[in-house]
């Protein structure tokens, strides 16, 4: 049923697992949370992960974002069930590391599901954000920050925070608040898989970061349901890492150039 009181949160990359975990959180703050994916089969499988197994809150939405038509088509059909108060850009991917390898319908492609399709979501969606005084968060990168490969991801992801800015300024008179949040490595299916292809990945990562770890699911979420909260409410335009310290410096370089073992 129509019910233009209930406040509803819209994940993109919902099936994920940071996708997942964000939805949980949200689900405790909202009537409804929406979680967005291209493939079917992995909303399915999400909608039972552990995470998200028989909250009713949680509802799933299959949509091609890089597409306007459907955006447009996705964003009539969650506004017919109420308001959408937080809009969490999470879709995104890479395939391709180097410059040299990047072919240009790579790059278009790439920047397409980064960039272009946040901005797609973020116009289907913006006229009940600013009724309901609502909260955009963007997924970024710490490669939006700083060159950790993968050219086509990261440049798109740059554009993402200076996206994130346009919003908090120009839609701020509103209410709305808009940040973004810049994860380092997550430990996530994509990186398991890797991990598994031998030569102790992680452990060689965990070196780069001051914590010696690397960062999970719910870390992201967390920050995640902070900026969406009242708590946050006198926060807009930033671009908050979740990167275990990783844009801080490197213990391994620090050693390196003091000469020192304290770090």
């Amino acid at each position: 049923m129509f019910s233009s009181s209930k406040s509803i949160a819209v994940v993109t990359g919902g099936a994920g697992d940071i996708g997942r975990s964000v939805a949980a959180h949200l689900s405790t703050t909202h009537d409804l949370v929406f979680i967005v994916d291209i493939d079917k089969q992995f909303l399915s499988t999400a909608l039972n992960s552990k995470e998200l197994a028989g909250n009713e809150k949680v509802q799933p939405f299959t949509c091609d974002i890089a597409e306007e038509t459907y955006v447009r088509s996705m964003g009539a059909i969650i506004l017919s069930q109420g308001q959408v108060r937080t809009l969490v850009n999470n879709a995104g991917g890479t395939y391709v590391g180097s410059l040299d390898k990047m072919s240009s319908q790579r790059w278009r492609a790439e920047m397409s599901l980064n960039l272009d399709a946040t901005y797609l979501c973020f116009k289907a969606f913006a006229e009940s954000i600013k009724e309901t005084r609502g909260s955009v968060i963007n997924i970024t990168s710490v490669n939006a920050l700083s060159v950790f490969g993968n050219p086509a991801y990261s440049a798109a992801k740059a554009a993402l925070i200076n996206f994130t800015r346009s919003i908090a300024v120009e839609y701020g008179k509103f209410g709305v608040r808009a940040n973004a949040v810049a994860p380092g490595t997550v430990f996530t299916k994509a990186w398991e898989a890797k991990a598994r292809a031998g030569n102790d990945l992680f452990d060689k990562l965990k070196e780069w970061y001051p914590l010696e770890r690397i960062i999970q699911p719910e870390d992201v979420a967390n920050a995640v349901a902070f900026l969406a909260s009242d708590q946050a409410a006198a926060i807009t335009g930033v671009c908050l890492p979740v990167d275990c310290g990783l844009l801080a410096g490197q213990p391994s370089v620090a050693r390196a150039f003091a000469q020192s073992e304290d770090y």
